[in-house]
């Protein structure tokens, strides 16, 4: 699922193409945020549609076998065991997943080929042979076969990596949260009764995360030229145009949440943004950020500015 730092990322997101775009519209661009989240979703939606959908070609496959010119004996009675593969039947049995399937109009027709060549490519594994061989399954088993086809088969196929690039904007940066949330729903799909088994949940508590990320957003905004003021006079021995845009964004972001994040505790923003820098600025940036957002935090800390409820949480 999404956790905070997740969060934060999606927040960065939205305020670099806020300052890169022409329009002051932060409504429009807080609503732009807020579809980023359920992009995931979607991402997972479709995900999940594409695994039942090359569980679901051994029906075709099995029907090509028959009507060869001339069928073997084996392509006469070709085994279809993983249309009745009880994670697939819950799956297609969930209520969510099925308004998932309606809500963003999921079909595969748009790429014919790729359902075909993954299962071809399942077929030919020794796994999906030891499979069809096995008896006495249960869900757990049921469920391992479905955890080979995602990990072996779909994520390793370059096919299936370029459509879900084409189609998600920051698929190169959900792709980890994805395979998160497919982990989530291995994890809950334990039970035989349809029921009892749940999708995963993009976020912990969406309430609360959905009241961060517009906060966090509104208020880096809000406040924009008072934190760059800040950054500006712990900067003066550097030229503006050396300072990482994403630096400055990262910054601003961290200075929000020392002033207006009452219950997060000022340790954690820093590293939090530390850790975001070095998968998203440049190699210097950590020891950068670090640096000026130290002595920003003393002059807030002396101006009497930060206001932390609870022990430890200002230090």
């Amino acid at each position: 699922m999404l956790n905070r730092r997740h969060l934060r990322v999606k927040v960065l997101q939205s305020l670099y193409a806020y300052h890169q775009s022409n329009s002051g519209d932060i409504k429009q661009h807080e609503k732009n945020l807020l579809q980023t989240i359920d992009k995931v979703y979607e991402m997972y939606i479709w995900m999940l549609s594409l695994i039942s959908e090359v569980t679901s070609y051994a029906e075709n496959d099995a029907e090509e076998r028959a009507n060869k010119h001339l069928p073997t004996a084996d392509d006469l009675n070709a085994n279809v065991k993983i249309l009745s593969n009880r994670f697939i039947l819950s799956l297609h049995q969930n209520k969510e997943y099925l308004a998932g399937l309606k809500k963003y109009k999921i079909a595969w027709d748009f790429e014919p080929e790729l359902v075909k060549s993954l299962f071809i490519i399942l077929k030919n594994s020794e796994e999906y042979k030891e499979y069809l061989k096995k008896t006495g399954d249960t869900i757990q088993t049921d469920k391992d076969i479905i955890k080979f086809i995602f990990k072996k088969v779909i994520l390793k196929s370059s096919i299936a990596e370029q459509v879900f690039e084409d189609k998600f904007l920051y698929w190169p940066v959900d792709k980890d949260v994805l395979q998160a949330l497919i982990a989530k729903t291995f994890k809950n799909f334990a039970h035989d009764e349809p029921e009892l088994n749940n999708l995963a949940e993009v976020t912990g508590n969406w309430e609360e995360d959905r009241e961060f990320i517009v906060n966090l957003f509104e208020e880096s905004i809000r406040h924009n030229d008072a934190y760059q003021l800040l950054i500006t006079s712990k900067t003066q021995n550097w030229e503006p145009d050396r300072i990482a845009m994403m630096d400055t964004l990262l910054m601003k972001m961290a200075i929000a949440e020392f002033i207006n994040f009452s219950s997060i505790p000022v340790k954690v923003t820093i590293n939090e943004y530390l850790e975001i820098s070095k998968e998203f600025s440049t190699p210097k940036s950590n020891s950068f950020i670090n640096g000026i957002l130290d002595k920003i935090l003393g002059e807030l800390k002396t101006e009497n500015k930060i206001k932390k409820v609870g022990r430890g949480l200002i230090e």
